[in-house]
């Protein structure tokens, strides 16, 4: 976290001009919001990692190799981006609302695949379903479904 700030003053700091960064795919953007997810307890499970590459799979019709180089340039996004709305304007923009909805679902998907309910990860996947102006009723709908999905 401190190398990502000591980064990002170097970089404002430095004589010349800024290059931008560019518009991330809406790939990248939804497995930043993914990785978000899975690390908001603090740890990343085996079984989330597996989860989170099969629905970056499954979303993107991606071969394997690429989805471990999404993964990779996720989880770096995620360490040193500064805040995450560019990769939220990208999913609200790209998607329409069912497409939003079944992201949020597919958020409970991957926080519930380690067999565990975090209160972590639940206030993160709520904050980004307020964040994708998805519904709470939408959200609660997408949490009992892969509640039921689990138990049943």
């Amino acid at each position: 976290m401190i190398q990502s700030l000591q980064r990002k003053l170097q970089d404002m700091m430095a004589p010349g001009e800024a290059p931008e960064k560019a518009e991330p795919t809406l790939a990248l953007a939804t497995a930043v919001l993914l990785f978000e997810v899975a690390r908001a307890d603090y740890r990343l499970e085996e079984a989330e990692e597996v989860r989170l590459g099969e629905i970056l799979a499954e979303r993107f019709d991606l071969p394997e190799g690429e989805v471990a180089a999404l993964v990779r340039r996720a989880r770096g996004e995620t360490e040193t981006a500064v805040d995450h709305h560019r990769f939220v304007r990208q999913v609200r923009d790209g998607c329409d609302y069912r497409e939003r909805c079944e992201l949020v679902r597919l958020m409970w998907s991957l926080a519930l695949s380690d067999g565990h309910k975090d209160a972590l990860e639940e206030h993160r996947i709520r904050r980004l379903a307020e964040l994708l102006h998805v519904s709470h009723g939408d959200f609660i709908r997408a949490k009992l479904s892969e509640e039921g999905e689990r138990s049943g």
